[in-house]
């Protein structure tokens, strides 16, 4: 079996100022996408930037991007709906306007650093159902082990999504979450429900090798990128998000795992070809 790697190139906690290389502008955006797809990624994570290299949800920034990324890439385009940890509930469904292949369902509120990234089960109902009216495919986020139990009633209670395929992303290393170590990874890939038909996962900061290392070797798929990842290794700072995915790609190939194309990834997760 391949391997499908996500690249979520930006994220909503690192500043431009603080890191340069972060990619904030659709130009940007559209470089890194390019970029990154011929280093071996199948789909893109999106957080949007506005005008001040700022976190936003603004709906015509989202589609600027979104169809920017489809103009010069064939990578599936999913957009987060988490944003910042301070966006409304209202913004983060108003975002599903911009038509992605794909985007985020956080199954659980969870401490994220200093913040409170808030997900109560009204507002996870509301998101989901809008994601199937939409015919949007989710990736369910699991940050910690009850969100697995959330998934799995989720599930039970509102079905699979439209296309019938479920696909989650195992969040490792926030602090508040679960840790980024095998043992997390192991303990969380055992649980999912029976439904889950793919799984990838993400270490944040120092846990990223360990956590894709114990991902491809449980079957797992991959998800790195500036989002989550600004060193390569002790002193030696991220230049751009095609060395995370580079480093994704050559790990997998070391398992005998070749990264998935999009139009593999599209079969994945059950979104029709473009």
């Amino acid at each position: 079996m391949g391997v499908m790697i996500t690249v979520a190139p930006t994220g909503a906690e690192s500043r431009k100022e603080d890191v340069p290389a972060l990619p904030t502008t659709v130009e940007e955006i559209v470089a890194t996408a390019q970029q990154v797809e011929a280093a071996g990624a199948a789909m893109i994570h999106l957080h949007l930037r506005d005008a001040d290299h700022e976190p936003t949800l603004d709906v015509g920034v989202g589609r600027e991007w979104v169809a920017a990324v489809r103009e010069s890439t064939d990578l599936v385009v999913q957009i987060s709906t988490g944003g910042a940890v301070t966006d409304s509930f209202k913004d983060r469904l108003a975002v599903l306007e911009v038509e992605p292949d794909s985007c985020s369902v956080s199954m659980g509120t969870v401490n994220f650093g200093d913040g409170v990234f808030h997900n109560p089960p009204g507002f996870i109902r509301d998101l989901y159902r809008d994601v199937r009216e939409r015919d949007i495919v989710p990736e369910f986020e699991l940050f910690d082990l009850g969100h697995i139990e959330s998934l799995r009633r989720l599930l039970r209670d509102e079905g699979v999504p439209a296309k019938g395929r479920v696909h989650c992303n195992l969040v490792c290393g926030v602090p508040g979450g679960m840790p980024g170590t095998p043992q997390a990874v192991m303990a969380a890939a055992s649980m999912l429900p029976p439904e889950v038909s793919s799984w990838s996962a993400t270490g944040v900061g120092r846990s990223s090798v360990s956590v894709l290392l114990t991902a491809l070797a449980l079957g797992g798929h991959l998800r790195v990128g500036m989002e989550d990842t600004l060193t390569l290794s002790p002193g030696r700072p991220v230049t751009s998000n095609t060395e995370l995915v580079l480093r994704a790609a050559g790990l997998g190939r070391l398992a005998n795992r070749e990264p998935l194309d999009p139009t593999a990834a599209r079969e994945v997760l059950g979104i029709a070809a473009r």
